[in-house]
């Protein structure tokens, strides 16, 4: 993957700007981070229910705009809302998608992608199934991997959080992320970088895949165990987000699994707000002392997804 650059986040926001719903930012409570001026970045809101609409409205427009669309167009077999987003894009520039589920699959996802107008293909006992599958229609269609053809234009994508956030909120100085496969990551670390904003990457501490990359010096695969693996359990980082968090004024913090529950739940109690575990990572690694903002620091939490079940916000581990 190459690494996104700040001018591959402007041109993506020229393609996302008026397709996408506009980043939604609220102050916080005062306690929320005490000492602190923290803001809730609310990417929730989104269409699909996570910052995945952006990543793909990018890809997607791009590969319209240049023509590049195949017939059978693109195929998505993530199992997670990687899927949903692509689906939807590729309704808004009415290109055809096909979307492969393993059979466990929840009705509720199936119906959402078919509502999105996408051809679901439910079979397999486990998404590894489905993805074979996957990788055998493309094979005799010539459909595209919407997940794989371009991860730098998906990154750059979700980057566009970021510009809109900086606008929002002038004289930033931090913001949180969470990480899972990193291309939010990177995307975000590229815009920031150049507009002199710091970045804390925040996972899990049973899905640390950059933490360890770079303690390892080297993007490697890691176990998965947490709370929030529906959403940020990647095996592994991308090569773009550790070349990111060498390069860029970036603090890597891990957070265990009762912080994050904890978390979802404050979010909850104070704001009203139900989001997916992952998505409360970064208020948990700071609320936990991963990161200590200083006195009066102007720090945003990017609240990514919320393709959740608000039954459990009152469980604990």
């Amino acid at each position: 993957m190459l690494n996104p650059t700040f001018r591959d986040v402007q041109a993506a926001a020229d393609r996302v700007t008026g397709v996408v719903r506009p980043l939604t930012v609220i102050a916080a409570d005062r306690d929320l981070v005490p000492g602190a001026q923290a803001y809730l970045a609310l990417e929730f809101l989104q269409y699909t229910g996570s910052f995945k609409a952006r990543a793909a409205v990018n890809l997607v427009a791009t590969l319209v705009h240049s023509r590049a669309v195949p017939a059978a167009g693109i195929v998505a077999a993530t199992g997670r809302n990687a899927d949903l987003g692509f689906a939807w894009a590729a309704k808004q520039f009415g290109v055809p998608a096909t979307v492969f589920l393993a059979a466990g699959t929840s009705a509720v996802k199936v119906a959402r992608l078919r509502g999105y107008g996408a051809r679901v293909r439910v079979g397999g006992a486990g998404q590894a199934d489905a993805q074979r599958a996957a990788r055998t229609f493309m094979t005799r269609t010539g459909a595209i991997d919407a997940y794989t053809h371009d991860d730098l234009l998906t990154s750059a994508g979700a980057g566009t959080i970021l510009l809109e956030l900086a606008a929002a909120v002038p004289d930033l100085d931090t913001v949180v992320v969470a990480v899972g496969a990193g291309g939010m990551f990177s995307g975000i670390t590229a815009a920031a970088d150049r507009l002199g904003i710091r970045v804390v990457g925040a996972e899990p501490d049973g899905s640390r895949a950059l933490h360890a990359a770079l303690a390892a010096g080297a993007v490697l695969d890691v176990d998965i165990d947490s709370v929030a693996a529906d959403s940020l359990g990647a095996l592994r980082v991308c090569g773009a987000a550790l070349a990111w968090a060498r390069a860029a004024d970036v603090h890597s913090v891990v957070v265990d699994d009762p912080a994050i529950i904890a978390a979802r739940r404050l979010l909850w109690d104070r704001h009203r707000i139900a989001v997916e575990h992952g998505a409360a990572t970064g208020l948990a690694a700071v609320r936990a002392g991963g990161y200590r903002p200083r006195p009066a620091e102007r720090i945003a939490f990017v609240l990514c997804g919320a393709n959740t079940d608000p039954a459990d916000l009152m469980a604990t581990v």
